[in-house]
């Protein structure tokens, strides 16, 4: 399994806000202290502002912050945003990728509890618990 870029940084802003939670922080500061782009730190950015996980307050003295205690954050779910592709085989979203899969291939079901496996064990910790 190989997470996205976007769940990495994703992870690693939130990260970054948890352990700056007593001040707005900008994007720019982000990506500066993350050493990530700010262009694509923005998506990020935009795509938790709309979760409970980040606030994100405009105007010229605005910023962004975390939305949630660490404790609550957990990071099953954020993973779960933040991945737009959990299909960790081609068979998993295409029909007909595979001469096997019509006759009931036993290989994608492996794969489809290791995935459920790996997002549960994701699912064990909060942003608490990783800073």
């Amino acid at each position: 399994m190989y997470l996205s870029k976007f769940t990495d940084y994703s992870f690693r802003s939130l990260i970054y806000l948890a352990v700056n939670r007593e001040k707005l922080c900008t994007v720019e500061e982000l990506a500066n202290n993350l050493d990530i782009s700010e262009h694509h730190l923005k998506k990020i950015i935009h795509k938790l502002a709309k979760t409970e996980y980040i606030i994100s307050i405009k105007g010229r003295s605005g910023g962004i912050k975390l939305g949630l205690d660490p404790k609550e954050i957990n990071l099953g779910e954020v993973l779960k945003v933040t991945e737009d592709n959990l299909n960790i085989a081609e068979c998993f979203n295409k029909e007909n990728t595979c001469p096997f899969i019509s006759g009931g291939c036993k290989l994608k079901g492996i794969m489809n509890d290791s995935l459920k496996l790996f997002i549960k064990e994701f699912s064990q910790y909060t942003l608490a618990d990783v800073i």
